[in-house]
């Protein structure tokens, strides 16, 4: 197909992201899809052949090239091979997946639990499955991609409720019909702005109204909570999320997603959602790393306590010197620059510096509202952090960001 022989909206779709990218690469600000040569310790990576501080990492515990973790999927790959046999309905499904399921039920403190192979497939099959017309979604307005995607798919009645506003949110659901299928979904930790929901008021209106209530903990499993267990353990409240969503791939170092709840939930998940149907299994050592990683988590209790003490002095630092890190109150730090070109220009600087930033634009974050969003994780040395802070900071004040 020639993308030039017509003119149609999306020939110019494509032209007009053309054009974007092309002109950021001509203006040596394209910074995205940059691969990673080597893995380095202490959260230092080799990109280019130069060895840069990583602030662009979602392994919060600093698991990634764990020794427990590695030697269980070479283990897996000795004993199951690089593959499967299919998709797990029929003949795909390995005995450690079974094993990966179990863990994760201990974990999140449910009856047991279903897995995918990507975060972003969990939330659109099993919002789309267990929601349909005539039905009620309730999402708040920040709420990652693939939650609005799952939501638009189900063909539901769609709300979204402004951030955080649990006065909106009641307003929505008192004015839902009374005898519909109603579902509240929600981040945990907003990945844009590093934040948290308010999950005691979220859990009060479900209980209220009789909606379900979806929690996506991709941000959290390993930043909340005492033992890294997550945002229920974080606000001391037991078991309350009726569906526990997750991700294998951020502190977790592996890929995939998950779903833990009660028992009939999760068999109408495994026999009705077609994402689970029809993909391939997840490959044995990525099972297996995901398993060990869980506990890994539970056994070494100082990871966490790093991540605090280094999320606390990035934070702290940064609004020091006059940043915006908005209400993030976790590991996931916004430095806010307006402007796309300004979220650009203080990405090449900080790079150009060897500090691994990236910056996240419009229309990922609403214009006016271009950033940075920089990460910490356990792995970072706080002296590492301290050099970093003070390069942001020259960079910010040579573009008149900060004094």
């Amino acid at each position: 197909m020639d993308f030039h022989s017509t003119d149609n909206n999306s020939t110019r779709r494509i032209a007009a992201l053309k054009q974007r990218v092309d002109s950021l690469r001509e203006n040596d600000l394209y910074f995205y899809n940059q691969a990673v040569e080597e893995m380095l310790p202490d959260a230092k990576v080799r990109v280019r052949g130069r060895i840069m501080g990583m602030y662009a990492s979602y392994s919060y515990l600093g698991l990634v090239g764990h020794p427990r973790i590695n030697e269980a999927a070479k283990r897996a790959v000795d004993k199951f091979g690089t593959g499967t046999n299919g998709v797990r309905t029929l003949a795909g499904t390995l005995t450690i997946h079974n094993e990966l399921e179990e863990t994760i039920a201990n974990f999140k403190h449910t009856e047991t639990a279903i897995t995918y192979t990507s975060g972003y497939v969990t939330n659109l099959t099993v919002i789309s499955s267990l929601m349909g017309r005539g039905d009620y979604v309730f999402s708040d307005k920040i709420n990652h991609a693939s939650i609005v995607d799952g939501c638009l798919m189900s063909g539901a009645e769609f709300r979204r409720f402004r951030h955080n506003d649990m006065e909106h949110l009641e307003g929505l659901l008192k004015n839902a019909p009374a005898d519909v299928s109603k579902l509240v979904i929600a981040d945990s930790v907003f990945s844009m702005d590093g934040d948290i929901i308010d999950l005691p008021k979220i859990v009060e209106l479900t209980k209220k109204y009789n909606a379900w209530l979806m929690i996506d903990e991709a941000h959290s499993v390993g930043v909340l909570g005492k033992t890294g267990t997550g945002i229920e353990e974080h606000f001391g409240m037991g078991d309350v999320i009726d569906i526990k969503m997750g991700t294998l791939s951020k502190t977790i170092p592996s890929v995939g997603g998950y779903v833990a709840g009660k028992k009939e939930l999760i068999d109408f998940l495994r026999h009705g959602s077609r994402a689970y149907i029809f993909s391939a299994a997840l490959p044995p050592a990525q099972a297996a790393a995901a398993n060990e990683a869980f506990k890994v988590i539970l056994d070494e209790p100082e990871r966490l306590d790093r991540l605090n003490a280094n999320t606390k002095q990035f934070i702290g630092g940064l609004k020091s010197m006059g940043f915006d890190t908005l209400l993030t109150e976790t590991a996931i730090v916004p430095v806010l620059c307006g402007t796309d070109e300004k979220a650009m220009e203080l990405t090449k600087r900080c790079q150009q510096q060897d500090v691994f930033v990236l910056p996240v634009v419009s229309p990922a974050v609403q214009e006016g509202m271009s950033r940075l969003r920089a990460t910490v994780t356990a792995a970072h040395d706080p002296s590492d952090i301290e050099h970093a802070m003070d390069v942001i900071y020259q960079a910010g004040k040579a573009m008149g960001m900060v004094k």
